[in-house]
């Protein structure tokens, strides 16, 4: 590295203010993955902002809660980007055939909560997980889920996403052994609160092994479950 590329990066360092942000330089150094970008509330002038600032330090790019004009904001940028309309994530991976470790699986009991569901899929691929996906697969048609036992007892972690009863987690909790992370969603008739019933029926499962992230929250979900396959991954040759 040449002077003044040193004193370059010396100068964001730990992070690059941008006027209406602060860039964590640092997040992937912290984490093992560069900040990640809320697109709901912002400007798609400011989130691609945010994305060519990002991509001058890293080589990937995650944009959650995006709209299709951020999109677009975004390919004026950076014209490799992606677009997942379902989940509303902008994606950039510049990396060549980057490894992707198995062992997360994610399910999602019905077709309404795919968008929660594919937002956890695609952050845990983002950070070099391989994702086996089981969707519309709820507890009112039972044999659906347990035609897949056999691949989620190969897990190393599942992301269980429901809305409306939010039972699903708790049924695969008793079925596996891995972890479970579920994820209530807001996916309901009225007295489901936007999603405040699941929540509060995950959050009181009997089942071991399982664990909560916030309402819609796949984001979170894909993430935790990505640090936590590749601690087992890490620890695996050695085991």
């Amino acid at each position: 590295m040449g002077l003044d590329e040193a004193m370059s990066r010396l100068g964001t360092l730990p992070f690059e203010d941008l006027g209406f942000a602060k860039v964590d330089h640092h997040r992937g150094v912290r984490k093992g993955f560069p900040e990640v970008v809320f697109g709901a509330g912002k400007t798609p002038e400011q989130v691609a902002s945010l994305a060519v600032a990002l991509l001058k330090k890293s080589d990937r790019l995650l944009v959650t809660r995006a709209s299709e004009a951020a999109f677009d904001a975004v390919r004026e940028v950076a014209p490799d980007a992606t677009y997942e309309s379902v989940a509303r994530a902008i994606a950039v991976d510049r990396r060549a055939r980057p490894k992707k470790l198995p062992g997360v699986t994610v399910v999602c009991a019905g077709t309404a909560d795919l968008p929660v569901a594919l937002e956890a899929c695609i952050t845990a691929e983002m950070m070099d997980c391989r994702v086996e996906r089981f969707f519309d697969v709820g507890v009112a048609g039972l044999h659906r889920l347990l035609e897949h036992v056999a691949e989620l007892r190969r897990a190393n972690v599942v992301v269980a996403v429901a809305g409306m009863d939010g039972v699903l987690p708790s049924v695969v909790g008793g079925l596996v052994s891995a972890p479970v992370i579920a994820v209530p969603t807001s996916v309901g008739y009225g007295a489901s609160f936007q999603g405040l019933a699941a929540l509060l029926t995950m959050l009181n499962s009997c089942a071991p092994g399982v664990g909560v992230v916030n309402i819609d929250n796949g984001f979170g979900a894909g993430y935790l479950a990505a640090r936590i396959n590749h601690a087992i991954g890490r620890k695996a040759p050695h085991s």
